[in-house]
């Protein structure tokens, strides 16, 4: 007989009773090759047949259980059958379909092309739906039986429901599929929920609680699907947290003037990568806060710990409470956090000690005021912290009896920095004598550090020296003035220029220059401090054209500074006596040397410098400097001379009106200026004392030992010690500035592999991590550009790759690699702009990633033929093995850390792919599965995302990351092709 269609052919076989083995056969003998059993539609066809009547055809059911058996059907053609049935009142048809689905709804599988596997996960997706309807309908029918009094046949059927529920819901790999359908078909998974809401009420109403609890199991699963992601366990095993506690000195010590939303992101990029509890997190900050507070040096540092620890940390916590989700659990965290500290009772009697006061309440009062901590909890915190003060050693002489405590001064600093900011905006030529007594009581004690620090702490530091700056302008010109006027323009002149040098020196120049902006006039000051001021790491020409300025302005300098008994001040420009100084000392100079001038001469000029405006003595000074620096050993005994003239202070009656706290600031900023000369020419210059180490981190480095020596012994210090103090922060920056990014970050990673000792590795890694923030764009650079690529493609290196350093390395580059990736678009910090920039091109020369060139490790891998096919359907076939979802969301190759990320997961691809296995293969393992573990739930724009396609059907071959979990985790499921990817790997586990 011909058989016209597939429904004749099972008419056929059920007529003359085939059994299910002969009716496969007739089967393919009556459809010849060609066409797939899918394509015909043949489960479809099967189950139509055997429902038609009341109860299921057994023989024609017997055909489809063989034809699933045999693999004649696909699952996801079966399960789409499934759910088309929609009588749900036919009990023995439903039992029949939920025992088809029970051969296979835990072992789904799928090896076809990329579209069939999608297909499972959509047909997963409805069989779902219809399994929750199912369930809804024999719910609703137990319901009524109850009502009427049978509630025998209902129950059995909820309880049948529920099971087929339970076994497809607690396979991994089936939450996996659906995940990946959810995403492709959102409706479907809105009809989902509304299908649980409604089974919810349904069961809401039934009394049986095994039923109940099954259903609710069942409910929790599929609403984890969507979060499957997220789910991290937290470290509960630690208490000590050595990043977050260097992070935070890192930023006090260094970078007080920095935005707070960086740090913010940086702790809380440390918090996920490191699984930290809050409470635990808030605790580690606090602490870190204490240790910097007791270990500052006497001075401006130890202002800006206390600026920093009062002022910008409960900032910090408001913004962290913003990623930390619910106000009243981070509440409790803060609390708990505090109930924690205020066990570290040594800690916190030492902060006292230090600080002369009650540190806790301070901090609490704070907190408090900016909504981190209930009344509550700050009274029974406040109450428990006196109660141990009442122990703590106190002080025994009345020494510190009479000193305020920092604090408290600060706290009080914050509103005088708005009203002196305030004060700033009135017209200046209106009362000058009033801005000048504000600017006077400024200048008093430690005023103006403690002002700065508040300034720089609440991010008002640029505003405050843009009102200094627009001051200082304002001075510069004095139209027909009397004497008063004019003394009074004088001294503002010079009290905003000594503040804006301490300024720059303290908190760095960046704070000082303004944005630019075409065709505005730069002010004298920000020229004056960009071309002749000198700092650190910046070198000086003498002969530069800023400190030649017109002749005749210099003669008549010479001639005022030589002939009168003191210096003019009306009409006087002091910008341009400023600019032309040089020139002028110059010429003193060459007169000196040759003859004509007598050192009693020298004496009254240099008196006549610092005798009325300091700011003479300083642009005197730093012109000196740089002159110094060009000079022989035997031709600067008259330059050094002059510079330890102009340092000492004038005494004299007939001085203007604040001379003595000029005289201070100034003498800090010469100290300043003149620190690298005076070592390099081993000279000594007293300057006039304040009692207080003006330069506590200056000139760290033991002499005569090679910095390689010193890197090992100070890292070897801080492991052994556990954490980082700021002193070995600043020896670490000026290893990092004399060393270069690629001498520092490799020695340091050969110190890494040289530990043997799995708590020491990670130890390591914690510390490392956080000494790398130092520069953490460029040490991430040399790490994954250079240094990684060096170790996995040289095999006599591969032994190094063992574990515990191994799986410490791969630790390291992924916090590198992830911190980097999510702070490069933001500017660089203030502490990074200084050092050198290390030129795109060399990347770009590196790592050529533009189609028209691609690099040699591109090649390589776009020429293993074996690999261009690993993928069959067309869109498999079309994608290159080196194609990225990078590649597809069109990110910038231009940049230097995308196409070293790019670059490196080539090379991982390729390692995968090759035949030979060793360490590198085990380091390669270790750096996926720690990407898996730091990443968030959906961060599309995550550092995979330059991971080839075609690295996932070679990762799941590695035993350890053969997990659904895993496979999720890697793709990017936000594009079409990576949940094909995604779905293909998953189906075929």
């Amino acid at each position: 007989m011909k058989v016209v269609n597939l429904k004749q052919a099972i008419l056929q076989a059920w007529k003359e009773r085939w059994s299910d083995y002969q009716w496969a056969i007739n089967m393919k003998k009556f459809f010849p090759k060609g066409a797939t059993w899918d394509i015909l539609n043949l489960a479809e066809a099967l189950l139509e047949q055997a429902m038609i009547g009341p109860s299921p055809n057994p023989l024609i059911l017997s055909y489809l259980k063989y034809a699933i058996s045999s693999q004649m059907v696909s699952y996801s053609s079966v399960l789409t059958a499934i759910s088309k049935f929609d009588d749900f009142s036919r009990d023995l048809c439903v039992q029949a379909l939920l025992d088809i689905m029970d051969m296979f709804c835990d072992r789904l599988s799928c090896h076809g092309k990329a579209e069939e596997c999608i297909g499972l996960c959509r047909a997963l997706l409805s069989a779902l739906h219809w399994l929750l309807r199912c369930t809804a309908a024999s719910a609703e029918r137990l319901r009524e039986g109850l009502e009427a009094g049978t509630p025998a046949a209902g129950e059995k059927q909820l309880a049948l429901c529920l099971l087929r529920l339970e076994k497809t819901l607690s396979s991994t790999k089936n939450r996996a599929l659906l995940h990946i359908a959810k995403l492709e078909e959102a409706s479907s998974w809105t009809a989902i929920e509304h299908s649980l809401l409604k089974l919810g009420e349904i069961l809401a109403s039934l009394s049986n609680p095994q039923l109940r609890s099954q259903a609710e199991q069942c409910g929790t699963l599929i609403r984890s699907i969507p979060t499957m992601l997220a789910v991290h366990s937290e470290q509960l095993h630690k208490t000590g947290y050595p990043t977050v506690h260097a992070v935070v000195l890192l930023e006090g010590t260094m970078n007080l003037t920095g935005e707070t939303q960086p740090l913010v992101e940086q702790l809380m990029m440390v918090k996920r990568m490191q699984h930290i509890p809050t409470p635990l997190f808030v605790l580690e900050i606090w602490k870190a806060c204490f240790v910097g507070l007791i270990e500052s040096p006497e001075g401006t540092e130890e202002l800006k710990w206390t600026a920093f620890t009062f002022l910008k940390i409960p900032q910090v916590l408001v913004k962290l409470k913003k990623y930390c989700h619910g106000d009243k659990d981070f509440t409790e965290d803060v609390s708990c956090a505090f109930e924690f500290l205020l066990k570290l009772t040594p800690l916190l009697d030492k902060a006292d000690q230090r600080c002369n006061c009650d540190c806790t309440k301070f901090l609490l009062q704070e907190c408090s005021k900016q909504g981190l901590l209930s009344e509550a909890s700050v009274t029974n915190l406040m109450a428990k912290r006196a109660a141990d003060r009442e122990h703590a050693p106190q002080l025994k002489s009345g020494e510190n009896a009479n000193i305020q405590p920092n604090p408290g001064l600060i706290l009080r600093a914050e509103p005088t920095v708005t009203n002196i900011l305030k004060t700033m905006d009135a017209d200046h030529s209106k009362s000058p004598e009033g801005l000048l007594g504000v600017l006077g009581h400024m200048l008093s004690g430690k005023s103006l550090d403690l002002l700065l620090a508040a300034a720089a702490a609440t991010g008002k530091l640029k505003s405050f020296a843009r009102k200094f700056i627009n001051l200082n302008e304002f001075t510069t010109h004095g139209n027909e003035e009397l004497a008063k006027a004019a003394s009074v323009r004088a001294l503002l002149f010079d009290i905003s220029f000594l503040m804006l040098c301490h300024v720059a020196q303290t908190y760095g120049s960046e704070v000082i220059l303004s944005e630019s902006s075409t065709g505005a006039q730069v002010p004298f000051f920000e020229t004056w401090m960009q071309t002749c001021m000198p700092e650190e790491g910046k070198i000086l020409n003498p002969d530069h054209p800023c400190f030649w300025p017109d002749s005749t302005k210099v003669e008549s300098l010479v001639a005022l500074l030589n002939n009168s008994s003191e210096m003019k001040l009306v009409q006087m420009k002091w910008h341009e006596a400023c600019l032309s100084i040089s020139a002028a000392i110059l010429e003193i100079l060459n007169a000196w040397e040759n003859g004509v001038l007598a050192f009693e001469s020298i004496q009254k000029i240099t008196d006549n410098i610092k005798g009325k405006v300091c700011s003479l003595a300083v642009c005197a000074v730093a012109w000196l400097v740089a002159h110094v620096r060009m000079l022989g050993l035997d031709e600067r005994e008259k330059s050094l001379q002059m510079i330890r003239q102009l340092a000492g202070p004038l005494y004299s009656e007939n001085t203007l009106q604040f001379y003595n706290e000029r005289v201070v600031i100034m003498s800090s900023i010469l100290e300043h200026m003149c620190a690298d000369v005076l070592q390099q020419t081993a000279t000594q210059i007293k300057f006039p004392s304040t009692g207080v180490d003006t330069m506590p981190y200056w000139n760290l480095l033991p002499p005569k030992r090679p910095i390689k020596e010193v890197l090992t012994d100070i890292f070897a210090k801080v492991l052994e010690k556990g954490w980082v103090d700021s002193r070995s922060i600043h020896i670490f920056d000026t290893l990092l500035h004399m060393g270069g990014v690629y001498w520092f970050c490799s020695n340091l990673i050969k110190e890494l592999l040289k530990e043997t000792r799995k708590e020491h590795t990670l130890r390591a890694v914690e510390l490392l991590y956080s000494i790398f923030c130092l520069d953490m764009q460029q040490v991430t650079l040399v790490l994954l550009g250079h240094i990684l690529p060096g170790l996995l493609t040289d095999s006599s290196k591969w032994h190094s790759l063992m574990d515990p350093p191994g799986t410490a390395l791969a630790k390291l580059a992924v916090w590198c690699a992830l911190s980097s990736y999510s702070s490069h678009k933001g500017q660089a910090s203030s502490r990074q702009k200084k050092r050198h920039r290390e030129d795109i091109e060399d990347y770009i020369s590196l790592f050529p990633l533009d189609d028209m060139q691609p690099s040699k490790l591109m090649r390589l891998l776009s020429s293993n033929e074996e690999d261009a096919n690993i993928l069959s359907s067309p869109t498999d076939r079309s994608m290159s093995s080196s194609l990225s979802a990078s590649q597809l969301h069109t990110v910038n190759m231009r940049d230097p850390l995308n196409r070293v990320l790019a670059n490196l997961f080539l090379l991982i691809s390729s390692i995968l792919g090759s035949r030979t296995a060793g360490p590198h293969t085990q380091f390669v393992q270790w750096f996926m599965e720690e990407c898996v573990d730091c990443l968030e739930q959906g961060s599309r724009g995550s550092i995979l995302q330059f991971m080839p396609f075609t690295t996932v059907s070679e990762l799941v071959k590695v035993s350890a990351m053969s997990s659904p979990k895993v496979v999720l985790a890697i793709t990017d499921l936000s594009l079409s092709l990576g949940r094909q990817v995604a779905a293909k790997a998953i189906a075929a586990l």
